[in-house]
């Protein structure tokens, strides 16, 4: 959907974020926002306030946007139905708006989506159709669609209705938390930032909106330094929520006026704070979400003094992938380790294995036979580890009791 301004009017004006928090009032939940003296400390922030979108309907912020567009289609509009492209959250989100609204939903995915994300979405009663190998070809087929059928295209960022939607959880953090000083939020196609920025700048005092991207999609801060849209030719990042190729027209006008600055963080530390979120703020995030947090305990950003509001902005993620990212999340942060070792007297070492990493007080994740390589010695026992402990030099001690066992060598480790 679009809207029509005079040329010297904001795309989106706080009066819309307003009129879009009445009408989707009764859909959405007001999310919480959970204090952290835990991040706060490891930020020098004075305060760090989570704004935890990830326990929101469909497990993120989308059913705001796309409620919010879909309440205002036309009788015909409605009768026709709509049509989205999605690999995930903006799937589900259209897809309960649909069923919320009783309008019948198509969702265009690719071939590479999980199956348990498209069963989530046929739960909320849309139709799905797998097209295409990559989300482009998908989304060029749903416009193709979409011009073919009169369904109306429901596009998960470019759309000043969608902005004005996600703008409505700026309104609840400036009253869930009104000493804020800066915000933290992931950018993907620039919707969220958009939104909530507009309302943070429309505020009586002055916040500072700050966007977060993966270095392997940073295409934003280009682009606003340049004044143009700047493409990425390809996006290598495990933060697939935000993988976008670029900001598109509405958003990138948008964001001209509200961000202030992005920054960039590692897949690496995304992990972390997936990791650290699920250990100290006991909340499931997915990668996407949990990019924010990465930034506010980077070496990139100066918090010290600030009260910071902090965007865990969705939460679909499946526990095989959660499990992944929390280990190497606990190995950049020098809390996990995995070493082979050589065992004489398989299985009786394996007992004393255990027995000594649960006496050093660290948590034995892993154990397993290895296979047999042509430099292990023929008559012991190749096996592999991982463990998990306090720090690193937790770790190199349990190392150290492990090498002191007869008939247990350590022969190689991922520790420095």
């Amino acid at each position: 959907m679009s809207r029509d301004r005079d040329s010297d009017e904001a795309l989106v004006a706080l009066e819309d974020v307003e009129a879009a928090r009445e009408r989707i009032a009764d859909v959405v939940h007001r999310t919480p926002l959970d204090t952290s003296r835990t991040f706060s400390h490891m930020s020098d922030a004075a305060s760090v306030g989570l704004k935890l979108e990830n326990v929101q309907r469909t497990g993120s912020f989308k059913i705001r946007g796309a409620y919010n567009t879909m309440a205002q289609l036309s009788p015909e509009e409605h009768e026709v139905g709509v049509i989205a492209s999605s690999a995930g959250n903006h799937a589900q989100g259209v897809a309960l708006a649909g069923d919320l609204l009783d309008i019948d939903t198509t969702i265009v995915v690719p071939e590479v989506t999980p199956a348990a994300k498209i069963e989530a979405t046929r739960g909320y009663g849309a139709e799905v159709v797998v097209e295409g190998d990559i989300y482009e070809r998908s989304y060029e087929y749903a416009l193709e669609r979409a011009a073919e059928t009169g369904e109306t295209f429901v596009h998960p960022f470019d759309d000043a209705d969608v902005v004005a939607g996600q703008g409505t959880i700026g309104l609840e953090l400036l009253e869930q938390y009104p000493e804020i000083d800066t915000v933290l939020v992931a950018i993907g196609g620039g919707g969220l930032i958009s939104g909530i920025g507009t309302v943070l700048k429309a505020a009586e005092r002055d916040v500072r909106v700050i966007g977060v991207q993966p270095e392997g999609a940073a295409h934003a801060k280009p682009s606003l330094e340049a004044g143009e849209i700047r493409q990425l030719p390809d996006v290598d990042t495990v933060a697939e929520g935000i993988a976008d190729t670029r900001l598109l027209e509405t958003t990138f006008e948008i964001a001209r006026e509200v961000v202030d600055d992005v920054v960039s963080v590692s897949d690496r530390e995304i992990a972390a704070a997936v990791t650290l979120l699920a250990e100290r703020a006991k909340t499931v995030a997915e990668s996407a979400g949990a990019a924010p947090l990465a930034a506010a305990l980077s070496d990139d950003l100066d918090l010290e003094g600030e009260h910071v509001g902090i965007i865990i902005s969705g939460g679909n993620v499946n526990l095989t992938e959660h499990a992944e990212l929390t280990r190497t999340g606990l190995h950049e942060l020098e809390r996990y380790t995995e070493a082979r070792l050589a065992l004489a007297g398989w299985p009786t070492s394996v007992g004393a294995v255990v027995e000594t990493v649960e006496a050093e007080g660290a948590e034995l994740d892993v154990l397993e036979r290895a296979r047999r390589t042509a430099v292990d010695h023929p008559n012991r026992t190749p096996v592999t580890i991982g463990v998990e402990g306090s720090g690193p030099g937790h770790l190199e001690g349990v190392l150290e009791a492990l090498s002191a066992l007869e008939g247990v060598s350590v022969v190689e480790r991922t520790l420095e």
